[in-house]
């Protein structure tokens, strides 16, 4: 995804959404992602716009769906995505990601 990097966890997160959502129906793996783009356009515009929750990891939520970015803005190498999280699963396990 230009302008911005993913932890190779949090691409397999990434990965695995998009295929769970089309194998729930098809075209929705492609809207979960092409929500996912629009998130990161978003944030390499407005790196500072969703709120801290540890030290300097924000979380962005999805407008649609049930996830999250989970990111540090690092202002000479853009957006690091650290996690794709799943709102309603095991809320702290990317703590410790770079």
């Amino acid at each position: 995804m230009r302008g911005a990097q993913f932890n190779r966890l949090a691409d397999r997160e990434l990965t695995e959404a998009v295929r769970y959502y089309e194998s729930q129906s098809p075209g929705l793996g492609g809207r979960f992602l092409e929500e996912v783009e629009l998130g990161v356009a978003f944030l390499r515009r407005y790196p500072e716009a969703a709120p801290k929750v540890l030290g300097s990891v924000r979380r962005f939520v999805l407008p649609t769906f049930p996830y999250y970015l989970l990111y540090r803005h690092l202002p000479s190498k853009g957006i690091r995505i650290l996690a794709v999280a799943h709102q309603k699963r095991q809320p702290d396990y990317w703590v410790g990601r770079r």
